[in-house]
C-alpha cells in the first residue's frame, strides 16, 4: 500500500486513541467487521472514502483532515485554483483532488476524481452515510448504485443515496474525470 494510505491509517488510529474509542465501536461506525477495520488502521488495506466519511461525520472531524492531515481555517471562502487542490492517489486507479479542503464547517466535500481504466477488474462497491453527487467531466464511466448499472457520459450527472452500495469504473479504455460531492 502506498505511503499516503499509511498516513491516513495513522491519523485514523490516532483519532481513535485520542478519543478513547474502542476498536469495536469504530468498526460499527465504519460499517465493517473488526478485522476489516484493523486492516485499515494497519495501513495495509486501502480505506474507502465512505469509511472515512462515516468517521468524519460521527466524530466531527473534517474528511479532508483525515485524508490530508491539515485542519481547514477559512470561514468566508476558500479558493482552489485549477489543478491545485490537495490530492491523494488511493490506488493506481483512483485519484481524489479536494476542492474545499481549507473551508471550516463544510456541508459537503467536493472532489475531482480521476479513475484510470482497469477493464479486467470488477467494480469495487462501498457505501457511506449521506448522499453523493457525481458529474462526469470527461470520459465515460459505469456507475453501479443499489444494484443498478448506469453508464454516464460526459456531462451526465447522478445524485444518489450513498448508503446504497456503489462504485464506478472507467469505460472505453480511457481515463474518466468527474466531480464528486459527498454530503
Amino acid at each position: 500500500m502506498n505511503e499516503q494510505i499509511r498516513e491516513i491509517a495513522l491519523r485514523l488510529s490516532g483519532l481513535r486513541e485520542v478519543l478513547d474509542i474502542p476498536v469495536e465501536e469504530m468498526a460499527v461506525t465504519c460499517q465493517v467487521s473488526v478485522e476489516d477495520y484493523l486492516g485499515y488502521e494497519s495501513g495495509k488495506t486501502d480505506i474507502p472514502i465512505g469509511v472515512l466519511q462515516n468517521v468524519s461525520k460521527k466524530y466531527q472531524v473534517g474528511l479532508t483532515t483525515l485524508l490530508f492531515g491539515d485542519e481547514p481555517n477559512m470561514k468566508s471562502y476558500f479558493l482552489t485554483r485549477a489543478g491545485q487542490g490537495p490530492a491523494i492517489e488511493r490506488s493506481k486507479a483512483y485519484k481524489y483532488q479536494a476542492l474545499a479542503a481549507g473551508f471550516v464547517g463544510r456541508k459537503a466535500d467536493p472532489f475531482i476524481v480521476t479513475v484510470e481504466p482497469e477493464e479486467e477488474k470488477p467494480v469495487h462497491l462501498n457505501s457511506h452515510n449521506g448522499q453523493e453527487f457525481n458529474l462526469v467531466l470527461e470520459g465515460r464511466m459505469l456507475l453501479t448504485v443499489g444494484g443498478h448499472e448506469l453508464v454516464l457520459n460526459e456531462g451526465d450527472s447522478l445524485y444518489f443515496d450513498a448508503t446504497l452500495p456503489h462504485g464506478m469504473k472507467a469505460l472505453d479504455g480511457k481515463t474518466v474525470r468527474f466531480l464528486a460531492a459527498i454530503f
